[in-house]
């Protein structure tokens, strides 16, 4: 969704305040299906690969996602629970079973599935249960939902070697269940960050973590989206 440098999004400003728990966001009249549709050509998106994750808010992992090497395109949306068309109110309710997940579509000639789950373990706290930094609550928890047997076993064997290396004092809480539905997130919640760059959750706690991401993983980062050493 985002051709433009995130850098340059940065210098704007904006009076709004806002986190990822906020509830007044403004309404659309068109909805959010086909908004999605339209925004993301979705027909054009059927040759890449698709992998799906949560770990907190959404728009910290969009952003991050979509700054990675061969991948296309990120879109916000729910996952994990049992609601049919659930909304942002009622998966931030903690009611729905959902967690604010994301789906990446990626080229896997320029990227592996393995290399996803160095970006997505990069970018939170893994040992954090329900949850990632001030936003709390099942609907926060971190998941990764496999499509295949072969994303399952990457992935158990990932979560047993960082278990082994001892790089956190607790162990891995991210949850692997198997990939059942996503629903898109409403319109006003893709592309967060670019379009809300002054937003007092964005400036705290967005691109801190999306910084402290791509310091981790820069051989994997566009050099055109990193925002290292800016």
């Amino acid at each position: 969704m985002k051709k433009t440098s995130l850098y340059s999004y940065l210098v704007l400003s904006t009076i709004c305040f806002a986190h990822c728990t906020q509830k007044n966001e403004p309404k659309h009249e068109t909805s959010t299906v086909s908004t999605i549709a339209e925004k993301t050509k979705i027909a054009d998106l059927s040759k890449y690969n698709v992998a799906t994750f949560a770990a907190g808010c959404f728009w910290c992992e969009e952003a991050v996602f979509e700054s990675v090497k061969g991948v296309e395109e990120v879109i916000s949306g729910y996952s994990g629970g049992t609601e049919e068309n659930p909304n942002y109110e009622r998966v931030g309710s903690g009611n729905t079973g959902h967690a604010e997940s994301f789906e990446v579509y990626y080229d896997s000639t320029k990227i592996t599935y393995s290399d996803l789950l160095k970006v997505y373990f990069a970018s939170e706290d893994p040992t954090q249960v329900n949850g990632q930094g001030p936003d709390r609550g099942s609907q926060y928890r971190s998941i990764i939902f496999f499509r295949n047997q072969n994303e399952k076993e990457l992935t158990d064997k990932f979560i047993t070697e960082l278990n082994q290396s001892k790089k956190y004092e607790k162990a891995i809480q991210v949850q692997v269940v198997p990939f059942v539905k996503f629903w898109p997130a409403e319109d006003y919640h893709q592309d967060y960050i670019q379009h809300n760059p002054g937003n007092s959750y964005v400036k705290n706690e967005s691109i801190p973590r999306l910084k402290r991401t791509q310091l981790q993983v820069f051989d994997l980062i566009k050099p055109e989206r990193s925002i290292i050493d800016k």
